[in-house]
This record gives structure tokens, sequence and C-alpha cells, in this order.
């Protein structure tokens, strides 16, 4: 049985609680379920109604770092898909002009050419808000449009709460004569603008809208992971969740109308026939990690909603021991850090590196206010538990001008690791669609320390070449010697951002010291302003998707 290692009040099986200043608190297992130390058995899930498993056995899972490298894999595989395969992708913005090389195809033309030579394409694209609103309304609905021309069904979504997104993002490709090659894309990478960029962040020569402080291309830093195996079929089965949900795909009549004008799909088509498993490929467990909100209707799969990103970070946290390494787009949010403080108070060994933007994505006074004020909050939390055991950095490239992380990627004590589409705020956890990749691979790194937590898990392969390959970027570093050891590695890295840092105090004198790591300063609002804002962050910026009963009790 899984005990809980600090006192609290019994718990519901119908959520976890959240307690202040403790973090989440996880039901125990039921005895007739398989125990697993890092992830969630099926009561954990909290979510009786959906068809995923738990977790799946005999995975090969690649990490693909950066939109080039993604997107060049992706265009490999969809063009070699033949008649009577399948192409399933779900996204929060397409853009149909992006190329996924620098000769195309582009999105569009990747996927309408498949479509046109009998390939079955389907997709959910978010519905998105209006283009006022400095979202993707318009890009979304030309690749919608562009694609149903060729054959293919793409659907625009809006079944969302209020202020909401869908925000999964992921392909899956199953092959009707060839299932070996089957395989599934998870992770933050949307097939868009700006995406696009590689290991020396220039930018991609296509860049959206954005923060000023980017520049005419920012650089974008990001990640996905390729999965081969039995756990492609989870990834189709959260697409096939979806895609059968009855509800209206939007009740709004600005949006139906016209939709209904330009004649639009609005009615989700037959998908072909669930295929059996792909045989298992490699070493990897992995374990899909969802947040869908409480909406009304209720999703059919999930009629409460689902939690379990929230549910599996708790879970996580409480075996860490030695490193927690983080790259996103938000770390903003006061419920979410208190999840790491809490392991931070209970762990004096425990270290945390966090690598997240240098600015805001947007420059409007009241969202940079509002992102400011969230972020603060949640940093003023983890460093008051963690003290000098938490570095927050953000990344700048060689050319010294900041880089966008976008990416989404935890991993605890070289063993636990995920890469998705979920950011570490309120929003991500409760009220958005998201979709995560939870990887525990079951090779050793026989690399010394062999078992960096001191827990007898060993340090994983996925996991621990993961981080290495992050930091080595990050610290343009050729080898790892410094970053194997958790604590050397934090050393390595504070040292790294200490003398960049002081190289910029100085005038930029001399030549520029290795590593783009310098530390975040997430100040640059007054106080005042930013506890104005605090309404508008919590409703619009950082919302609440949980069940009434739920936030009462402050239960996930």
């Amino acid at each position: 049985m899984l005990r809980p290692s600090f006192s609290r009040p019994p718990l519901r099986r119908d959520g976890v609680r959240l307690t202040a200043p403790s973090a989440f608190a996880l039901p125990d297992e039921r005895a007739d379920e398989e125990h697993h130390d890092w992830l969630l058995t099926d009561s954990q899930r909290g979510n009786p109604a959906t068809r995923l498993r738990a977790w799946t056995t005999g995975n090969d899972v690649r990490a693909l770092i950066h939109g080039r490298t993604y997107f060049e894999r992706l265009a490999q595989v969809v063009e070699a898909t033949e008649r009577g395969d399948v192409v399933l992708f779900a996204d929060w913005r397409g853009d149909p002009g992006q190329k996924l090389r620098d000769d195309g195809p582009t999105v569009a033309q990747l996927f309408c050419e498949a479509a046109a030579r009998g390939v079955v394409v389907k997709g959910l694209i978010w519905r998105s808000h209006l283009d006022r609103l400095e979202f993707s309304h318009e890009q979304n609905r030309t690749l919608a449009e562009g694609v149903n021309e060729h054959g293919g069904e793409v659907l625009l979504d809006q079944r969302v709460r209020p202020f909401g997104s869908h925000h999964q993002k992921f392909v899956v490709v199953r092959h009707r004569f060839r299932p070996a090659d089957d395989v599934a894309f998870v992770g933050g990478l949307d097939l868009a603008y700006s995406r696009r960029d590689d290991a020396e962040h220039r930018g991609d020569d296509q860049p959206q809208g954005f923060s000023h402080w980017y520049g005419d291309t920012p650089a974008w830093h990001d990640a996905q992971v390729e999965i081969h195996g039995p756990a492609v079929r989870d990834v189709e089965d959260v697409f096939r969740e979806r895609w059968a949900d009855r509800a209206p795909l939007s009740r709004l009549p600005w949006h139906a109308i016209p939709d209904l004008a330009r004649r639009l799909d609005r009615d989700a088509g037959r998908l072909p026939p669930t295929r059996p498993d792909p045989a298992p490929a490699g070493t990897a467990t992995v374990q899909l990690l969802r947040t869908y909100p409480n909406r009304w209707p209720g999703y059919p799969f999930a009629p409460d909603g689902e939690r379990s990103a929230a549910r599996g970070y708790a879970k996580a946290m409480r075996r860490a021991r030695r490193l927690v390494y983080i790259e996103d787009q938000y770390l903003w949010s006061e419920p979410v850090a208190r999840v790491f403080a809490a392991a931070l108070r209970r762990e004096p060994g425990l270290h945390l590196v966090a690598v997240v933007p240098r600015y805001p994505d947007q420059d409007s006074p009241l969202a940079v206010a509002a992102s400011r004020h969230g972020h603060a909050v949640a940093l003023d939390l983890v460093l008051e538990a963690g003290g000098d055991r938490v570095l927050v950095l953000d990344v700048e490239n060689r050319a010294s001008v900041p880089v966008y992380v976008h990416s989404k990627v935890c991993v605890v004590d070289d063993v636990w690791a995920t890469v998705g589409s979920d950011n570490f705020n309120r929003r991500s956890w409760t009220h958005d669609s998201e979709l995560t990749a939870a990887v525990v691979d079951e090779a050793r790194d026989e690399r010394e320390p062999r078992d960096p937590a001191g827990l007898g898990d060993g340090a994983r392969v996925f996991a621990r070449d993961l981080r290495l390959t992050l930091l080595r970027e990050h610290l343009d570093l050729d080898d790892d010697d410094a970053l194997l050891d958790p604590v050397t590695a934090v050393e390595t890295v504070r040292r790294s951002a200490a003398a960049l840092q002081a190289w910029h105090e100085s005038g930029r004198e001399g030549p520029r010291p290795p590593g783009r790591l310098r530390p975040h300063d997430p100040d640059g609002v007054p106080r005042w302003r930013r506890v104005l804002v605090a309404p508008a962050y919590r409703t619009i910026a950082d919302p609440d998707g949980r069940p009434p009963r739920m936030k009462l009790h402050r239960r996930h």
C-alpha cells in the first residue's frame, strides 16, 4: 500500500486533496491493482470512464529536441504512408504554410497529399478565439479547409470551458501493412510558425507575431518524443475518445454560422477500426498523463474531467531525493509551486533546476503584469522552501539574444521523465486539455552514480540521456563528465550561469564565456500593478477547471 509520509485528513476516492502548505496527496492503491513506485495506478488516475490503460511496457521512446528535428522526422513518416494507412493529429495551432523542411513540404501539403493518395487523415484542432486576441482562429480554419478538400477530415474543436483551449499536440500514424512502423509523437511542439528552430537558436525564418523582446525571428526551444510500441495505441485512444464526443463542436453562434456558410465540417465521420497493439519495441514503460476540465456537458470519457497530469507529478515528487530538472514555458502558479516546495522542505538534499523564458510571450501591459505576478508568487514559494538549492535560469543564444523556452520537460533523479504539452500552472493541471508522456525506462544507465537517489531505482537510460542532452546544449559542453552526478551538475550550472552573468555586467568585456544560461529575474512590474491584476490572472490567465466540490475541498 502507498502511504503518505506526512499526516492529513482521510481522502475520498474521487479526488486528491491539496492542502497548504503541503502539496498533493494520493489515495491508497486498491488491493487488486499492480503497484508502481513512480506511475499512477488506474484508481490514482481518478477517471474510471477512460479506456486508457494505466501504463504499457516494451516501448521505444526517443527525444526529439527542437522543431527542426521533429518536423523532419514527422515529414519522413507521413510521406512514407500508403493507401489504407491512418494519420491522426491534434493541435493547439496549425499554420498551413509552415515548412517542415527548407524545401518543404508545408504542414498543409503534408496532410493534403497524404489524404489525396488514400491515407485516412483525421484531425482535431482547437477552434480558437478570435485572431484579434492573438490566437490562431484563421490559421486553424484554413488548415482544416485545405485538408478536407483533399479527402481528409479535420474538425475545429471548441468543446472546452470558457477561456479554455485544447492544448494537446500529438500525431499518430498506423500502417495497414507495416505495423512495426506504427508511431506516435507527443510533446510541446505545435505544427506552427516559429517552431522550426535548432540547437543554434537563430529562430525560424517563418516567424509568427511575438513579444518584442525576442526580435523578428524569435529563437524557440522545444521538445517532442517519438514512441514505438504498445503505447502508440494509447495515444490513438486519446484521439478516439475526443473524436467520439457527441457534444457540438461549438455552441456559439458566431462560430457556427461562419462555419456553416463556409461549409466547414461540423460532424465527426467514422474512424477506421482500432488495430491491435504494435509489437514491443524497446525497454520503456510509458504512462499517458492528461488534463481535461470539468465541462458541461461532461466529456463522455471524463465526466468530471481528468487531472492525471497533476497527480502524476505529485506522485513523482514524493519520490524525489536529489535533483528535479524542469524546462517550462510557465512556472507561475501557486498551487503547482506548492508541489515542488513540499518536496524541497521534506528532502534537505533535493535540488531544483528550472529553465524558463526570460520574458513573457505577449507585449500587452495586462498580460505582462499577470504573468509576472503569478511567476513571482510561484518562485517565492519554491525559493523560500529550497533556498540556494533552487536554481531558476533563462536561456540566450551565443549572440546573447534571449531564447523562448516552450518545452515542457521534467526529469526526477534520472528515473522518471516527462515530455508533453502541460505547463506547470493551474490552467494546464485543471483547465485546458493536455497530454504528456511519462517515461520510466527499464534499461539502467551503468555510469556512476548508478543510483543517484539511493532508493534502489538506479539511473535509467532515457531520463538521464534527456537531462544530459539538454544541459550539454545549454552549457556548451561536449561531454557529460561534469553533469552525471546531480550535485556536480548543479554546481556546474551555477558556475556557468554566474560567469555569463558577470560577463554581461562587466559590459561584455573579453571573450564570451561558454554556456547560455543566466540567473532568472522575474521582476520588472511594480508590485502594486501585479496585485491589481491578480483577479484577472486567476480567472483568465490561470483559471481553475476543477469540479466545484474539488475546489471547495482543495482536491485534485
